[in-house]
């Protein structure tokens, strides 16, 4: 029986925003995820709708980290229908569940969107090669309260990621410190090569792409907002990344702006 050819190739057709900051930056364009964002970012949204709402939007980022840079292979799998129609198989295109998956847990924010991703994760691959690591770290700031850095103070990694996609789910994407803490650390301390590495975010702002698309050239950073609500109106009326260097969506206490107010803090009801 001949195969059928629109499950070859699968093309996916994911909607992401027009920008000047490079292939590797993937803003989506999903009125549904941003009305969700939007919600979670209001001040009249409480527990436990603020850690479900984290639940509903990292499931859909999830989604589209895997069709996009997840390895694919070809299968043929019965159905249910082959005892009655013996050519009742599916053959063509599925994500390859046999690549490891290593998908990093940045406590505190990153907690609950790591464990989000894992559990998915194990339903989509072969769970003997899906793993969650576990990072302790902070932010690290000067007198004035400005970030300078990110501060690990722990961690528990579960071996290599030689030919592994290494994903690090955090929901904001403020200063980059955090992300090129870890995105080095995997790459000088962590044996092997990994495969794909993608940070995966809720919302990101200009100074965060500019560090990070400078500090790690291979990493993908996949995010269902950018915020740069403190630029010039010149600049908010044009195409993200033209006017790089003039784009602002960080406070002088690296807070984002519009952004969602301290998510750490907020999904553990933990304000120190």
């Amino acid at each position: 029986m001949a195969m059928d050819s629109q499950h070859q190739k699968l093309i996916s057709h994911n909607q992401y925003m027009t920008h000047r900051y490079g292939e590797k930056v993937h803003i989506l364009s999903s009125p549904m995820m941003l009305s969700l964002l939007a919600k979670l970012g209001s001040p009249q949204t409480f527990q436990p709708q603020i850690n479900e709402l984290v639940s509903l939007l990292y499931s859909h980022l999830m989604d589209e980290v895997a069709d996009s840079l997840f390895p694919r292979t070809t299968v043929k799998m019965e159905t249910r229908m082959s005892l009655a129609h013996p050519e009742a198989s599916y053959e063509g295109e599925v994500i390859n569940p046999s690549v490891p998956v290593v998908t990093v847990d940045l406590a505190r924010a990153g907690t609950l969107p790591s464990q989000i991703c894992y559990h998915k994760l194990n339903y989509l691959m072969n769970p003997e090669v899906v793993r969650q690591d576990h990072f302790y770290i902070a932010r690290e700031c000067d007198e004035s309260g400005k970030v300078i850095g990110a501060n690990i103070s722990g961690s528990k990694i579960g071996g290599g990621v030689d030919g592994s996609i290494v994903l690090f789910p955090d929901p904001m994407g403020a200063t980059g410190s955090t992300i090129v803490e870890v995105y080095n650390h995997y790459k000088k301390n962590v044996g092997g090569k990994p495969l794909i590495m993608a940070a995966i975010h809720l919302i990101v702002t200009p100074e965060y792409l500019r560090k990070v698309t400078h500090e790690c050239p291979d990493l993908h950073v996949f995010s269902l907002r950018l915020d740069r609500g403190l630029s010039p109106e010149k600049i908010l009326e044009s195409v993200p990344g033209t006017y790089w260097d003039q784009e602002k969506g960080l406070n002088p206490h690296q807070y984002i702006v519009p952004g969602a107010g301290g998510l750490g803090e907020i999904m553990n009801n933990s304000y120190c």
